[in-house]
């Protein structure tokens, strides 16, 4: 089975492996309407990224990225991701257009941006939207511009799992906060909001395995395993 083929249990393989690693328990359906993110965009989405829109939702990852659902659904959102996509196409124009990246600036929808900001996005040029590369638009990096191998599932996984040292470069500007909770969290966006109108606070980002270990513990996380540690 290759990574992009979805699993019997209706499960994208890059996204289950995903909630081995980082809890859905704050995330909540998307529900999008691809039909009409379709006719809006005119491109056909990944499946990993469609996975991930029902399992997790557009929301934070351990509030240093934000992952973009491909329109504002049931709330206005701070950053949209066509807002996200006209910066990164304005990036590429301002840095030197072709000179620096010779793709078609049609050509580079967002799905994300961290807190440096740096943008995430895909190269969708080929037909095959399984098959579109990662393309990170560090907003201190050198190089500005690093295109990565296809899978928005994968290239997250490794963003929580592997540090600098295991890249050829390190594509963020922000270093490794991802990696400095006991677990990487998610919290959707609806959750958030609803947390901060309740109670004047944001959602945890730790799971509820975390807590619970935390509280047996007495006091401070447990020391344990890491998440990415593969079976």
């Amino acid at each position: 089975m290759s990574a992009n083929e979805t699993k019997g249990n209706g499960v994208h393989p890059g996204v289950e492996e995903l909630t081995r690693i980082m809890s859905p328990e704050h995330g909540a359906d998307e529900r999008v309407d691809w039909a009409a993110a379709q006719v809006d965009w005119g491109v056909t989405f990944p499946e990993d990224y469609r996975a991930f829109m029902a399992v997790y939702g557009s929301g934070s990852i351990s509030d240093e990225a934000e992952i973009l659902a491909p329109a504002p659904v049931g709330t206005t959102l701070a950053a949209s991701m066509a807002d996200v996509t006209r910066d990164a196409r304005a990036s590429r124009q301002i840095e030197g257009g072709r000179e620096v990246l010779d793709i078609d600036p049609n050509d580079i929808p967002a799905w994300g941006v961290t807190s440096g900001p740096d943008l995430l996005c895909w190269l969708t040029a080929d037909g095959d939207p399984d098959r579109w590369p990662v393309l990170v638009i560090g907003r201190h990096t050198r190089p500005m511009f690093t295109i990565h191998p296809p899978g928005m599932a994968a290239f997250l996984r490794r963003l929580l799992c592997e540090g600098p040292g295991l890249w050829e470069r390190w594509p963020l500007s922000i270093g490794r906060p991802l990696l400095t909770k006991p677990e990487p969290g998610f919290v959707h966006r609806q959750v958030e909001s609803d947390r901060w109108r309740t109670s004047g606070g944001p959602a945890s980002t730790w799971s509820a395995s975390t807590a619970r270990s935390c509280a047996s513990a007495g006091s401070g996380p447990a020391v344990r395993a890491s998440p990415c540690a593969r079976p």
